[in-house]
Formats: C-alpha cells, structure tokens, sequence
C-alpha cells in the first residue's frame, strides 16, 4: 500500500511542479513584456510625446464609447457645477 502512495505523491508533485515552472514562466514573459511597454513609453517620451495622455488613450480605446460617452457628459455637468468650464 505504501509504494501506491508513494507512486501517487510522485506524480502530484511532478504536476504541482509543472503547474509552478508554467506559472513562473509566464510571470517572466510578463516582466519581459511589460519591460518592452516602457521602453516604447520612453521612446516616445523621447520623440516628445506626452506618454500620461498616450496612456489615457490606450485605457480609452479599451472602453466601449458609450461608457466614455456617459463619463464624459458626468464630468461636464460636474465642471459647469464647480464653475470651471
């Protein structure tokens, strides 16, 4: 009975391990890519852009327009209620 135990252990372990070293992987190539989106930022830093608005951009075009529609109409009547616009 022990050696089926011990059989089992084994292959938990060696899946518990595949799951781990595949997990670990994919935070490396998430550090690899997000390495890689600073450097684009910086580049474009570099030519002049203003990289807060081009990530503002980038969370907007991730929106369907008509949630940006609605926010955008909120923070109008917000601005017109505070007397700034």
């Amino acid at each position: 009975m022990q050696d089926v135990t011990d059989s089992t252990y084994r292959v938990t372990a060696d899946e518990l391990r595949q799951f781990i070293e595949r997990f670990e992987r994919l935070e490396a190539e998430k550090k690899d890519i997000a390495d890689q989106q600073k450097e684009v930022m910086a580049e474009a830093k570099g030519r002049g852009y203003d990289t807060k608005v081009m990530r503002k951009i980038i969370s907007l075009r991730k929106r369907d327009s008509n949630d940006i529609a609605e926010e955008e109409a909120v923070l109008e009547m917000y601005k017109e209620a505070l007397g700034m616009s």
